[in-house]
């Protein structure tokens, strides 16, 4: 069996979801996924292709919701002797796998939206504007709920942002049954699936590049490595630093080592808790340095 390390959870910096946005999620969780049953059963009735390509995009969505609400738990059970991190990096596979559907998805969507440019398919405009003005309600509906409190968890602002897109979704459905309905000009239903498709592929290539960063142990975007090593320098009492790297364990925790040449050992504690201060400015918690009186490494 493997052994749980007695580990603090703060220190070890978990980022579990609150209970309040944890049921935010079930409940978008659960108006996303029959909003996206609609669609497809809709799309297939009305042979509209903007309403199959919606869905898609919310088949992905519904993952990513189901993702984060499992990893919520997953997040919470002990680092062991195997797994020091426990199972946080479980996200990032995942989005990495979800990226890559998504890519997948838009691309197929795409294709059929080339063969229907050439090949027109009569479209029940009726159908598709009354499933795609249920599903736009729905995912305003959503977006509200998870809009309060999305600044605060990291999580349930993704999901949010899932949300939006889905909202833009719908509407470009609802567009494309208008038009539909009042030129009968059917060519609008796979042109606007394009554009959806379009907003899949850059939702799908940002996911996929973010994720890979994370498992390359990239820096984060948003941190300059420069900027972390003149924190850490201007510290009285550091007189160099090297062996520096910032990674992202997962999203929301930021790691960083380094070696600090401090030649005074009394200035040890003080040092220590001003790295601490500065870089937690940046967003870096989880923190790892080595004191020494001369360099031991380049």
């Amino acid at each position: 069996m493997s052994a749980t390390l007695p580990i603090d959870v703060q220190c070890t910096h978990r980022a579990p979801l609150r209970a309040e946005s944890r049921r935010r999620l079930a409940l978008v969780l659960g108006i996303t996924a029959a909003v996206m049953v609609a669609e497809a059963v809709g799309g297939w009735l009305a042979h509209s292709l903007a309403l199959l390509a919606d869905a898609g995009h919310m088949l992905a969505d519904v993952a990513a919701l189901g993702l984060s609400l499992v990893v919520a738990h997953l997040a919470q059970r002990p680092a062991t002797a195997e797994r020091t991190f426990g199972l946080l990096r479980l996200e990032i596979v995942a989005a990495l796998v979800n990226g890559a559907a998504l890519l997948a998805i838009s691309l197929g969507i795409a294709l059929e939206a080339y063969h229907r440019f050439g090949a027109p398919q009569q479209v029940r405009g009726t159908l598709l504007l009354g499933v795609a003005a249920a599903s736009l309600v729905a995912n305003a509906a959503g977006a509200a709920i998870l809009h309060r409190g999305h600044h605060h968890s990291l999580n349930q602002r993704g999901a949010y942002l899932h949300i939006i897109g889905d909202v833009l979704g719908s509407a470009g459905a609802l567009a494309a049954g208008v038009i539909i309905l009042a030129t009968g000009w059917v060519q609008a239903d796979p042109l606007i699936s394009v554009l959806i498709a379009g907003l899949i592929l850059g939702s799908a290539w940002r996911l996929v590049k973010e994720s890979t960063d994370i498992l390359l142990e990239a820096a984060p975007a948003h941190i300059a490595l420069a900027d972390v090593h003149d924190r850490i320098a201007s510290i009285p009492g550091v007189a160099s630093v090297h062996d520096l790297h910032v990674w992202t364990v997962t999203s929301g925790v930021i790691a960083m080592s380094g070696h600090l040449v401090v030649q005074n050992p009394g200035d040890n504690q003080r040092v220590l808790e001003a790295v601490q201060q500065r870089l937690g400015g940046l967003g870096i918690r989880h923190i790892t340095v080595q004191m020494e009186r001369d360099p031991t490494c380049d």
